[in-house]
């Protein structure tokens, strides 16, 4: 088998080892103040041989949060708590960039300023549940809100937040930020015509709807530099009433103007689901969208979508992508590069410990050295 997976490449200022990435992965483990536990600490040092950590989504302030416990990066006691998570990472030699996000109309007043509505380019029932803290201390869903319509100055100030959550991620000493983009949340919702109604100069035509994408993009760059930048794209994604009318338009024009902006690079959420295994009731548009992209985009691309060893192989191979991103596999195993290189077998993960909880199922999946202690002990 060829071993595509470990060659190095360079995205952007960031020189990695590998091809591997690690997914961002929500885990709705953040302390009091949405500030990253000791846990975490333990959590993505043990992940730190992948070739870049992308970390779980981290809202850039009090309004962009939507789920219950997860960390924050725009308060000092956040910077800080991320900040030990970048030394550990560092000190084992790792490269970690954090995604930042903003989830807009898939909130909660339980998380809101003032227990407001949630925010979103147009008002309108959005098809979600939201995370809260439930009455036991444990976690529970609720009907989310019809949202509030952002007035335009508001725009501006969540663009200003943006780029203040990417100076702060550099002060806590991470190597870059991801924009999240993706999967149903605030840009995700400004991109989409199912969800942006708006008449304005962020509403209608495609252009127009990337607009504040493409804000946001530029605020990045000037805050920190377009080589520590990424972003996160869900291209006929349907997460949460997402579903474009016409995405070949529209994410050929979103690539052709990322193309400009020299960013570190592009990660991609498979229309597909599962890599290049295409599910059966997958659009049959996918696969050339996703050839344009690749054509429009000169960067490097992430790939994401239910990869395993053999078939993330075949799509380096391929260049469908240049590097490969892993969720759940990322989860049960600490040591997934190591894995993946031996062809080893892979941990199981634990669905019941995937959001919220403690140490089980979060930093106590033995690896494979542990695994072949414990066999020559028995």
């Amino acid at each position: 088998m060829t071993h595509l997976l470990f060659d190095p490449i360079t995205l952007g200022a960031i020189d990695l080892p590998s091809r591997i990435v690690m997914a961002p992965l929500t885990r709705s483990r953040a302390a009091a103040g949405n500030v990253p536990s000791p846990l975490a600490v333990d959590y993505y040092r043990q992940r730190a041989s992948a070739g870049l950590i992308i970390t779980e989504g981290t809202q850039i302030s009090q309004q962009g949060q939507g789920y219950a416990w997860t960390p924050g990066i725009h308060t000092q006691a956040q910077i800080a708590g991320w900040a030990k998570i970048a030394e550990a990472v560092h000190q084992e030699g790792g490269r970690i960039v954090m995604q930042l996000w903003h989830v807009g109309r898939v909130s909660h007043g339980v998380f809101q300023p003032g227990s407001g509505r949630p925010v979103a380019p147009t008002a309108m029932p959005v098809p979600a549940k939201a995370f809260i803290p439930g009455p036991d201390g444990k976690g529970t869903f609720a009907d989310v809100p019809e949202p509030r319509e952002l007035t335009i100055a508001e725009i501006q100030m969540i663009i200003a937040d943006y780029a203040q959550a990417a100076r702060n991620a550099l002060a806590a000493g991470l190597d870059g930020v991801e924009l999240h983009s993706a999967n149903g949340y605030l840009l995700d919702q400004f991109l989409n015509s199912a969800s942006n109604w708006r008449t304005d100069r962020y509403g209608g035509s495609p252009e127009n709807r990337a607009r504040l994408l493409l804000e946001v993009i530029d605020a990045l760059c000037d805050a920190i530099g377009s080589a520590r930048v990424g972003v996160r794209l869900a291209p006929m994604g349907k997460a949460f009433g997402m579903d474009e009318a016409d995405p070949e338009t529209l994410f050929h024009y979103v690539a052709s103007a990322l193309d400009k902006r020299n960013l570190a690079y592009l990660h991609l959420v498979e229309p597909a689901v599962k890599g290049r295994e295409i599910a059966a009731d997958a659009d049959p548009r996918a696969e050339a969208l996703m050839r344009d992209i690749r054509a429009c985009f000169s960067g490097p691309i992430i790939l994401a979508g239910g990869y395993t060893r053999r078939n993330a192989e075949q799509a380096l191979a391929d260049r469908r992508g240049d590097l490969i991103a892993f969720g759940r596999p990322f989860l049960a195993n600490p040591d997934l590069p190591a894995r993946l290189l031996a062809d080893a077998p892979l941990n199981e993960p634990d669905p019941t410990t995937f959001y919220g909880g403690g140490a089980h199922g979060y930093t106590d999946y033995p690896t494979l050295g542990e695994v072949a202690t414990c066999k020559t002990v028995a």
